[in-house]
């Protein structure tokens, strides 16, 4: 099974994201997403689970502020500010306490991440949205195989195509 993961798009969709995510089985995009055609654009290419985010205006935007999924047979939650400040938020913590899934799909930092806590792989596509600060563009991909996970990171141009 592959998964697409998306964050912090910002209301720019970028083209090279139809071309990495060209067979994945689910997408999902874990907030600060922009206008809803953000969304409608990515479920062109496979069934997605989204998550608002802050710039979203959390509940404003008609999407939750956290969901929790099966797929591939692993928990997967997605939460937006699950970091700040180089640190796991309060409210991160408790939700990753209260689901207790395999992995945790965020955002927010725009730092393409993926690491382990207390059992829980913790990943960050990183965003797809106009290029901010010295990071780079990122999308990622999960992918289910032999009972593993394998995260990728994938870099994005600059510039959306």
């Amino acid at each position: 099974m592959r998964i697409g993961v998306v964050s912090d798009t910002h209301g720019l969709f970028d083209r090279a994201v139809i071309r990495h995510f060209a067979g994945v089985d689910h997408i999902l995009h874990a907030g600060d997403i922009g206008p809803r055609e953000i969304i409608e654009q990515l479920q062109q290419i496979a069934s997605v689970t989204a998550v608002s985010g802050n710039v979203d205006g959390f509940e404003v935007s008609g999407f939750p502020v956290e969901q929790v999924i099966e797929l591939g047979g692993y928990r997967i939650a997605v939460y937006h500010r699950l970091y700040e400040g180089g640190k796991l938020t309060p409210g991160g913590a408790a939700f990753l306490k209260k689901v207790r899934p395999a992995i945790c799909v965020y955002g927010h930092t725009h730092q393409p991440t993926a690491q382990w806590h207390e059992g829980v792989l913790l990943f960050n596509p990183g965003s797809a949205g106009p290029k901010r600060f010295h990071l780079p563009r990122s999308i990622g991909l999960l992918l289910f195989h032999n009972e593993t996970i394998e995260p990728q990171h994938i870099t994005l141009a600059d510039r959306a195509e």
